[in-house]
């Protein structure tokens, strides 16, 4: 198994916290790490097993009385009515790492949680692979904080990796991304259909899940983008509130995250238009319609999924580290954007993000006029593209490997 950077994070949260509360996407792999790192010490149940379940929601006294040592309870949205009564022996007895939730509908399994575990549990999130811990380099990883500190000073990526165009196309969701044999697009296909039957069909909000799917598919082709909710609803032929309703779906279901534009005053960062992510590019591509290396160079969304794909491994470190992210884009005064900004330590990071190979001075005009605009607050600036090694592009702005990067 590759190893995972959030096993650091669990191992430490269970010396502290009574419970630990691990979320994430389907598939992203909160099973096996947690019974690989847990396997001596914890009983492993699995509330989808519809024989456990009813066990559990029929009797929840009588199930709990059952775990008499630590356990796992995995995907424990299943089972709500087991919160009350946990928060009363957690209560009676606070001992640390004894129960340990995984869930993957977010929307349904975190109310819960806060209202029955505040204070009482760690509340982590597994995504997919990072690029780190897809080419093995899991175990050497360093947190957000540190890749800014060390990044001046990189040394190249002597590793072999798989080609660009591959990593995007099979993404990072373990099983794929993990063996090569797995048909991707077989494995995407039932990936969206199992999201749609399991997690979209339970709640009431969707009644047509055809007209649902088309909405994920265009927002497929937004990655990337600055999203305008209005045009994203008349699109699809639904109003604005069911729009904003279905994306808030999609992004606390794991599968599009929206990033914000920075603001010195707090308040117009969360009115203003987000850019929108998807998760995982595998899956981006699926809905896409790219299914070859070939056609995803020559296809005009291969821009956006190359930003989709470097701006989604910097969110996850984030939460690999266990901090919430403070990651945006960035307008400058003169109307010129800046892909992303990292806010950390005192400072604000600046990196575009670059397709392309060959890099020239005019491609670091945003930094240029960015660093200008906040002067002494900007801490590093830099382009991440396909260029073949590092190198100084403007006094003050570098311009790196992605992998150089994305491998720290």
């Amino acid at each position: 198994m590759k190893r995972r950077v959030l096993a650091r994070v669990v191992q430490s949260a269970v010396k502290s916290f009574p419970a630990v509360v691990v979320t994430g996407p389907r598939q992203s792999g909160k099973t096996t790490l947690l019974r690989t790192l847990l396997r001596r010490t914890h009983r492993y149940i699995n509330l989808e097993d519809p024989d456990v379940r009813i066990r559990a929601t029929d009797d929840p006294r009588t199930f709990l009385a059952g775990c008499t040592g630590p356990v796992i309870l995995d995907e424990f949205q299943y089972a709500p009515q087991l919160l009350p009564l946990i928060k009363s022996r957690i209560d009676d007895k606070r001992k640390p790492g004894f129960w340990i939730l995984t869930g993957s509908q977010n929307f349904v399994m975190m109310q819960n949680i806060s209202e029955s575990l505040a204070g009482r549990a760690a509340v982590l999130s597994l995504p997919p692979f990072s690029f780190a811990e897809r080419v093995n380099r899991g175990g050497e990883s360093i947190s957000l904080s540190a890749l800014l500190k060390r990044l001046p000073h990189a040394k190249p990526f002597a590793a072999r990796r798989p080609p660009l165009p591959q990593l995007i196309l099979r993404g990072h969701y373990p099983e794929i991304a993990s063996r090569p044999s797995i048909n991707k697009d077989l494995w995407c296909g039932s990936y969206i259909t199992t999201y749609l039957e399991r997690d979209i069909r339970n709640l009431s909000q969707v009644g047509d899940l055809g007209q649902f799917e088309r909405f994920l598919r265009l927002c497929a082709t937004r990655t990337g983008q600055i999203l305008n909710v209005s045009d994203l609803a008349r699109d699809i032929g639904v109003s604005v509130p069911t729009a904003r309703r279905w994306l808030s779906m999609l992004e606390t279901g794991y599968q599009v995250v929206l990033l914000y534009p920075y603001y010195r005053n707090l308040g117009k960062r969360l009115v203003k238009s987000p850019k929108l992510y998807f998760n995982d590019t595998a899956l981006a591509c699926y809905l896409l319609g790219l299914r070859d290396s070939d056609t995803l160079r020559g296809s005009p969304h291969f821009p956006h999924l190359f930003e989709t794909f470097i701006v989604m491994d910097f969110w996850k470190r984030c939460h690999l580290f266990g901090q919430i992210p403070s990651i945006y884009y960035l307008r400058t005064r003169d109307g010129l954007e800046v892909d992303l900004v990292v806010e950390m330590d005192g400072k604000l990071h600046l990196f575009e993000i670059k397709s392309g190979a060959t890099m020239v001075p005019k491609h670091a005009t945003s930094l240029v006029h960015a660093r200008a605009d906040f002067g002494d607050s900007i801490g590093v600036s830099g382009i991440i593209s396909q260029a073949s090694e590092a190198f100084e592009i403007q006094r003050g702005v570098h311009c790196w490997p992605w992998e150089d990067v994305l491998s720290l």
